[in-house]
């Protein structure tokens, strides 16, 4: 089940000739599609720059990167090119990335298509995924609940197998205690 396989899994499938990395695009997207409504976990979508990467991808005959073809979520503090960067500030509303942060480019570099941005806390410290900007994150097991903070957007669409991976980062325990 591709929604269940780990990334490791993925990209040797895909370098395996196994599965395509558009088809996992395509799995991820309409997962995103199917359980965002509830969760408001991405916030912004690339779902046709992910397409046509992964097309570029899968016609690639060096598959040599340890992520080739897989789609991941990126933590919206991460800057993204061309996506928004607002750390969830109404202040940020116009702000978006005009080049990707040092590990995106690694994780690009190592084969990774990223499928979109997900949600924060305002300001990014703080015990849930919720602000003025875009709402609140629910947790995937329980709506009625918060996926927590402050990479509450990514665990929870993880978790949900909208992605197979995703960036976080951890000051107060956001990757490490859910």
């Amino acid at each position: 089940d591709l929604l269940q396989a780990s990334a490791v899994e993925l990209a040797a499938w895909v370098r395996g000739r196994i599965v395509s990395s558009s088809e996992l695009v395509e799995c991820s997207i309409r997962r995103i599609q199917q359980v965002n409504p509830a969760l408001n976990a991405v916030v912004h979508t690339r779902f046709d720059a992910a397409r046509k990467e992964a097309k570029a991808a899968d016609e690639r005959s060096d598959r040599e990167g340890a992520l080739h073809g897989v789609p991941c979520t990126i933590k919206e503090f991460f800057a993204v090119e061309g996506s928004p960067q607002t750390g969830g500030l109404v202040a940020r509303r116009n702000m978006s990335s005009t080049s990707d942060a040092p590990i995106v480019r690694r994780l690009r570099a190592a084969g990774a298509i990223v499928v979109g941005t997900t949600n924060v806390p305002e300001g990014g410290i703080w015990i849930e995924s919720y602000n003025a900007l875009y709402g609140r994150t629910n947790n995937p097991w329980d709506v009625r609940c918060t996926s927590g903070g402050s990479s509450g957007g990514e665990g929870a669409i993880v978790a949900a197998g909208g992605s197979a991976f995703g960036l976080g980062s951890d000051i107060g325990g956001s990757v490490r205690i859910p």
